[in-house]
């Protein structure tokens, strides 16, 4: 195969391929459309040489969404993490059996608002029944970011997904203990390797991945602080080190009853690792399974469900312990930002639509504080009359 440029106007040309179809023999004619620089179009040109050369080509006039989004993900391998990689791909499959089909070039915003209605009420062969919220809202964001793509490799001139809604579906209602129940889950836990999961979960509100990735050296008892410097990825039945969620570290202050629980988990710990002939280190991490072994964010997962179980509790997510201490801090008049920075949420603006029931309560106190200083301000007045 062969091809060439043609100029069409100043940055834009016309990539033109020649081949000879093997079993006719004649020529056959390929155009594709490229803006840039002559050079940006003699990369381009090669690309796609070597492309057909290895019988990886196909006609962008032609390739269909589910050969685009195939393309995409092997890009995205290199830009994000396996993790991510993988909640791409699964957030793909609920729309392609809808759209999959369909010529790129030909994709309309009403093909994609289909397939959400439909993936909304069936969900995907993987998974049967309805998207969650937050599902539902991340196939809207990936199918948007790939076909923004798209436009950028110049295999479509508008992004379609950008003119359709994201699905909407009713937010469900957030579960947070009152304090005597998380204390109640804490004491059914003190007796099980979970015990400085919840503990950490409840009372300074750290996720289930930063748990699981969180080392001893990462806590300074002195001046009562932990830092939160990475989170566990869970990729198959191994684990990785990555940085938390917002992409920044932060420093939690520690409750002095958290210190002291810990100073003597760390104990206990160190006991228990010697009967298995092993010196505890900083290196270490804060939570540890029975055998010695360090926890899987989705064995985590699986234990609290268990001990929830055993325990005769209420169904809930760990993650509800973090919503539980969010709610305390608000309803106790801490300020937004410094629950934000707790939890490590990227804005205030996240924790205070999150937390806005809890805000709404702490309304009526803040229009009976102003009531008292206007008052006041109103007794002065006639004072000095």
């Amino acid at each position: 195969m062969k091809g060439h440029l043609r100029e069409r106007s100043a940055g834009h040309w016309a990539i033109i391929l020649d081949a000879r179809d093997p079993q006719t023999g004649r020529r056959k004619r390929r155009w594709h459309s490229f803006r840039g620089t002559k050079r940006q179009a003699q990369v381009e040109c090669s690309r796609l040489i070597t492309e057909a050369q290895g019988g990886g080509y196909a006609d962008p006039g032609r390739i269909t969404v589910a050969q685009y989004c195939d393309r995409w993900l092997d890009h995205m391998q290199t830009q994000v993490s396996p993790s991510s990689h993988r909640t791409y791909s699964i957030m793909l499959r609920y729309v392609l059996p809808s759209i999959g089909a369909t010529r790129l070039s030909k994709l309309r915003p009403a093909d994609i608002a289909a397939a959400y209605a439909a993936v909304m009420q069936t969900g995907c062969r993987q998974r049967q029944g309805g998207l969650t919220a937050k599902s539902a809202i991340l196939v809207h964001h990936v199918l948007s970011q790939a076909l923004k793509q798209a436009v950028t490799w110049q295999l479509l001139t508008s992004n379609p997904a950008s003119l359709v809604e994201p699905p909407r579906v009713e937010r469900k209602q957030m579960r947070a203990l009152d304090a005597d129940a998380t204390l109640a889950l804490i004491e059914v836990a003190r007796s099980t390797d979970l015990f400085p999961v919840v503990l950490l979960a409840a009372m300074i509100c750290m996720r289930r991945g930063e748990i699981a990735a969180l080392r001893w050296r990462s806590i300074d008892f002195d001046a009562g602080q932990l830092a939160v410097t990475v989170s566990a990825e869970q990729i198959g039945r191994r684990s990785r080190d990555k940085p938390p969620k917002s992409g920044r570290a932060r420093t939690i202050a520690l409750p002095a009853i958290l210190i002291e629980e810990l100073r003597r988990h760390r104990v206990q710990q160190a006991e228990r690792l010697l009967r298995f002939g092993v010196r505890q280190s900083d290196d270490m991490h804060v939570c540890l399974r029975g055998d010695g072994s360090s926890w899987l964010p989705s064995c985590i997962t699986q234990a609290f469900a268990r001990l929830l179980e055993v325990g005769a509790l209420p169904r809930m997510r760990l993650h509800d312990l973090r919503h539980g201490h969010a709610s305390h801090l608000l309803a106790a008049n801490v300020h937004p930002k410094i629950v934000q920075e707790r939890l490590g949420h990227a804005s205030i603006a996240m924790t205070l639509d999150l937390y806005s029931h809890v805000v709404r309560g702490m309304q009526e106190e803040a229009a009976a504080a102003i009531d008292g200083i206007m008052q006041a301000a109103q007794g002065r007045m006639v004072a000095k009359r």
